[in-house]
């Protein structure tokens, strides 16, 4: 019998503006197969409707004195585990919603807006796209687990 296994807590949720370039801190959000409804990337590409970060990556910068706030490496979801450790194709359990991992993010030009290291820094930490595989609801607090 499968079992699900905890992996992590949701930290902050984000969702993106769809007049402004900025992220806007979320104490919950709506998912579907479409991404997450209200962000301004809804319906636009479904194997990268979803962004998640790790509080790893925040660490990372801190350690060399590069500071932002949370939300500005563009993720929709902050947790307290590394996403990386999850293959493509792993779905992941948060709330009542089902995602899928489908692919690393790739590195951006405007996170040199933040720091010109910070694109080399977190080539392989910035974080990974998920598609939604369940509609559902996410909380801050929520726990992320998967399939044994």
């Amino acid at each position: 019998m499968n079992q699900k296994r905890k992996i992590g807590e949701i930290k902050k949720l984000f969702i993106s503006s769809k007049t402004e370039q900025t992220r806007i801190s979320q104490n919950s959000i709506s998912v579907d197969v479409n991404g997450i409804i209200n962000d301004k990337f809804y319906h636009k590409n479904k194997d990268r409707a979803i962004l998640l970060t790790s509080l790893h990556a925040y660490e990372l910068m801190a350690e060399k004195d590069i500071t932002c706030v949370y939300g500005s490496l563009g993720e929709n979801i902050l947790t307290d585990f590394n996403p990386y450790s999850l293959d493509e194709g792993t779905n992941i359990y948060i709330g009542d919603a089902i995602l899928e991992i489908t692919i690393e993010c790739t590195i951006c030009s405007f996170l040199t807006k933040i720091n010109n290291k910070v694109p080399k820094l977190l080539k392989k930490d910035r974080g990974v796209f998920a598609k939604v595989i369940q509609n559902g609801t996410i909380n801050i607090g929520d726990d992320i687990t998967i399939l044994n």
